[in-house]
């Protein structure tokens, strides 16, 4: 075991439908018929490359068509927590995607429910939820969901985001579903930065007013952007291996990620989809320090932005950070 693997770790950005273990998803497959284009556990993961960023949508787009009962979250929840407890994940704010199912026939409060029960069984993990509304749905459909969504916000659901085609949607259409959410008691982030350039991410801000940006990795076309997001405090849910997978970024060298921290940005780093991408919060910390020549006290550093920006309670993030730093690998 590694240093990178034994550390606790704490994730703000990632979605539980693309953190599903191979293995998982292949019972999943088999359980509604299998796929030829995966014949195996093998297979299923070649699945997972991409020359651009619509073709990840594609890929997660076939992916979710095995997600079909009640059942299937509680069974994929479970299975993600297990593996993040695993890799010393103590906390994480997991995005789900709700409205997609929704429009397949499942209730999104009996879904949340599902989520919740598998995430349960799984004590020596935290995991609250983020439910991540879809652009391309519009904002009237997505207002319906974060209504059905109020209704079991007590199951750890601390806020909405919202992903989806970045490159096809603004953000400004989905003013009053924020403005609701935010009267409803919810926190907002929003995907930006990621398949679009600057303006993607002021418009989140200026319009959506966004607590945090997830990705942000193309903000840096406009200097002022990086100013604004340093003096007002804003973090980044930067995900360096996702960028490079998908060619936001063209390789981890040119990854804006180290720029930020040094430009005064709260920048945490995560693993979006793990699976999908085929890496690892260990793995994300070991390329920054092996590549990139991070070093082990700005890979903690790092991990405590994650606690500091998350949406807990401050005693919760004091608590927290005391168990972390009481780690014999956070001390050395």
């Amino acid at each position: 075991m590694t240093w990178y693997s034994l550390i606790p770790k704490a994730e703000l950005h990632v979605h539980l439908e693309g953190s599903i273990p191979h293995e998982s998803l292949f019972e999943l497959m088999k359980k509604y018929g299998g796929d030829p284009l995966a014949p195996d556990v093998a297979a299923l993961a070649e699945r997972f490359r991409y020359k651009d960023f619509p073709q990840f949508i594609e890929r997660w787009i076939w992916k979710n068509q095995y997600l079909r009962e009640y059942e299937d979250f509680t069974c994929i929840a479970e299975s993600v927590a297990r593996d993040f407890a695993r890799q010393r994940i103590l906390y994480a704010e997991m995005f789900f995607s709700p409205s997609s199912f929704a429009r397949r026939g499942l209730a999104v409060q009996e879904l949340t429910r599902a989520v919740r029960i598998g995430l349960s069984r799984v004590p020596e993990v935290h995991i609250d939820l983020i439910a991540d509304l879809v652009r391309d749905f519009g904002p009237e459909s997505e207002m319906v969901v974060l209504k059905q969504l109020y209704e079991v916000k007590d199951l750890g659901v601390l806020g909405i985001g919202i992903g989806g085609s970045e490159h096809k949607f603004p953000p400004a259409p989905f003013k009053p579903v924020y403005d609701e959410a935010r009267r409803m008691g919810f926190h907002v982030n929003a995907h930006a930065g990621e398949a679009l350039g600057a303006a993607s991410v002021w418009d989140a801000i200026r319009y959506l007013q966004a607590e945090r940006i997830g990705h942000g990795a193309r903000a840096e076309e406009d200097p002022e952007l990086v100013q604004y997001l340093a003096e007002h405090k804003i973090p980044l849910e930067m995900c360096p291996v996702s960028n490079v997978r998908t060619c936001v970024v063209g390789s981890l060298l040119q990854h804006p990620v180290r720029r930020y921290f040094e430009a005064g940005i709260i920048v945490t780093v995560n693993t979006d989809d793990p699976k999908m991408f085929q890496t690892s919060l260990a793995e994300e910390y070991r390329l920054l320090e092996q590549e990139c020549g991070w070093t082990r006290a700005e890979i903690c550093r790092l991990i405590q932005n994650a606690i500091e920006s998350s949406w807990q309670s401050e005693e919760q993030k004091q608590a927290l950070l005391a168990c972390f730093r009481s780690d014999e690998r956070w001390q050395n």
